[in-house]
């Protein structure tokens, strides 16, 4: 197995049915929604370079795309997925740190956020930084919420005035992050080089 993950451009578009396809398939067999986008979508997120793919040799592995809501102030890591040759062997994870470091490279101040059921998504979104939270911090954007409708839980969303669902919703904000810091290892190795002057001698004449 010699899998590479791309950010994704226009030479990728050939793909972009067979994703749709991949995705469909995974959501039929969870039993749970992911918003369906056609070809023409996905080739569009390739387009733009908003998208990442996985690939062995010719054989599509994952995807995963970027969508901005609220005017770019808040962005969702969606449609991530994997072929069923290749799940349990950690490229879920792979693929999912790859959009997100894209994800902030290309909006490094939006708030970065998801909502799933799956606990391996959640466990992932937590390792990055994501914080479980209340769908009042999430966009409000209709756009988003949308997609929400070929989930068979979209009843309670509905009834629930779009405040809760099955669903937890799990938010990244860059301004809650911790500044990064010098490794253990530097902190004990590494020490600042301060130069001390000597007193100079006085000579007895």
């Amino acid at each position: 197995m010699n899998v590479e993950i791309h950010i994704a451009n226009s030479s990728y578009v050939g793909y972009a049915q067979e994703i749709c396809d991949l995705i469909y398939e995974s959501a039929q067999a969870r039993g749970t929604g992911i918003a369906r986008r056609s070809a023409e979508y996905v080739a569009e997120k390739m387009n733009s370079g908003h998208a990442v793919i996985a690939l062995d040799g010719d054989k599509l592995v994952g995807f995963s795309y970027i969508e901005t809501f609220s005017h770019k102030r808040f962005v969702a890591n969606s449609g991530l997925i994997v072929h069923p040759d290749y799940r349990n062997q950690g490229m879920a994870k792979k693929i999912k740190r790859k959009i997100f470091d894209l994800s902030r490279k290309l909006y490094p101040n939006a708030k970065i956020f998801s909502i799933t059921t799956g606990l391996a998504v959640m466990k992932m979104n937590t390792e990055l930084g994501f914080k479980p939270v209340t769908f009042s911090e999430l966009t409000d954007d209709e756009e988003f919420w949308k997609g929400c409708q070929g989930c068979r839980n979209y009843d309670i969303l509905q009834r629930n005035n779009y405040k809760m669902c099955l669903c937890t919703g799990l938010l990244y904000d860059p301004k809650d992050q911790p500044p990064p810091q010098a490794s253990s290892f530097a902190r004990k190795v590494v020490k600042p080089v301060v130069k001390v002057r000597k007193p100079k001698k006085i000579r007895k004449k």
